[in-house]
């Protein structure tokens, strides 16, 4: 019966009322909002989800369709809609998503708490520290839950770093002494850092080294023969990166003295020669005090006790290790000597002086961030 009632209304072009849809969200801006939505749009490091979502409520708010704002900007209607309403309700200025729920955590702050305080202050009763296997089993959770709880506070319980702390009584004079070399030589002076390498040994593999070849790098045996060692005196001067050097089957005074000797001829006789060296026994002897004596324009400036890293010919040192003595082999001492002093010589070519730049003040700062937890660890 209804349903004849109704086709009679639609042939005759009546009509049992119209449904209109849901009124779309309104959006008003201001000028300032107007004004940074350009700027995001314009600007060409906006992300362009940014760029998107500032047009939305551009169009928006100039009353154009849904349906036409989604064709223009090549984007699905849903999309307008919730940013229309997201902008209706909150204002245009937040163009970021929403922040979503994500699982909710299962481990809660006491379990993490209990976690940090063993693996801080307990060890495990079959090792020297905690792995995330053993640990987990301890505590009842998952080996990626202890990965991402040490990550997050920076725990790392199987790396060691190693220090050593100066003993000696005149620490600050000597620190303050050295860097005031470094950072301001005086006048009319060469300043030099001297060291010795002390038993270089001359290595052979047991068997050929292989060459590199493409996707096969070098290969060695892992065993080796020892062919003899040798002794190498070095002094660094400062401003220009050369190195004085001599090689010597024994590091004694007598052998130091030498080295001052011919330290003494290759550098200018009309400059002061100030002398950063260590406190080994050799360089203290009375030899050496009298031939100090004799040499007056000489200068000895010793770097504290268990402090060779002031002395910047030990990072000459480490060039020399890295790039020549690791991975080479040699027959002899003799063969050894050689390749030294070849690349020592290549060296002295093109020089590249170390660069010191911290005061005295500045090395005492570290010392002190970096101790802080020590001595407050074993106070009382």
């Amino acid at each position: 019966m209804f349903y004849l009632i109704g086709m009679a209304f639609a042939i005759m072009g009546g009509s049992m009322g119209t449904r209109s849809g849901r009124k779309p969200f309104p959006v008003r801006l201001s000028e300032s909002e107007r004004a940074d939505l350009e700027r995001v749009i314009r600007a060409s490091k906006s992300p362009q989800s940014h760029v998107i979502r500032a047009k939305i409520a551009l169009m928006c708010s100039d009353e154009i369709s849904t349906e036409d704002i989604a064709l223009e900007l090549g984007v699905c209607k849903a999309t307008v809609c919730k940013w229309r309403k997201r902008f209706s309700l909150f204002g245009a200025g937040v163009l970021d998503d929403a922040p979503r729920s994500g699982t909710p955590r299962k481990i809660d702050d006491s379990k993490i708490a209990e976690i940090l305080q063993i693996t801080l202050e307990e060890e495990p009763s079959n090792a020297s520290h905690w792995s995330t296997p053993t640990l987990a089993k301890r505590v009842g959770v998952s080996q990626p839950t202890i990965h991402r709880i040490w990550k997050t506070f920076g725990l790392k319980p199987h790396l060691v770093q190693y220090f050593n702390i100066s003993t000696d009584p005149y620490f600050t004079e000597k620190v303050r002494d050295v860097t005031g070399l470094y950072l301001d030589p005086p006048d009319a002076a060469l300043v030099l850092c001297l060291d010795e390498k002390t038993q270089i040994q001359a290595l052979d593999r047991t068997q050929p080294v292989l060459p590199l070849m493409p996707f096969v790098p070098e290969r060695q045996t892992h065993d080796y023969k020892r062919n003899g060692t040798t002794n190498l005196y070095a002094a660094l001067e400062m401003a220009s990166g050369k190195v004085i050097s001599k090689t010597t089957s024994a590091h004694r005074a007598v052998e130091f003295i030498a080295f001052l000797d011919q330290v003494k001829k290759e550098v200018p006789k009309n400059l002061e020669v100030h002398l950063v060296l260590d406190n080994v026994s050799t360089h203290k002897t009375d030899a050496v005090r009298a031939w100090l004596i004799k040499n007056p324009r000489f200068h000895f400036h010793f770097t504290p006790t268990y402090s060779s890293w002031m002395n910047m010919v030990e990072r000459w040192f480490s060039e020399l290790t890295t790039k020549m003595l690791r991975r080479s082999t040699h027959k002899s001492e003799k063969d050894l000597i050689k390749s030294i002093n070849a690349w020592i010589a290549g060296w002295n070519e093109n020089p590249k002086p170390f660069k010191w730049v911290k005061t005295a003040d500045e090395i005492f700062a570290s010392m002190e961030k970096y101790l802080s937890p020590l001595s407050m660890g074993t106070s009382e």
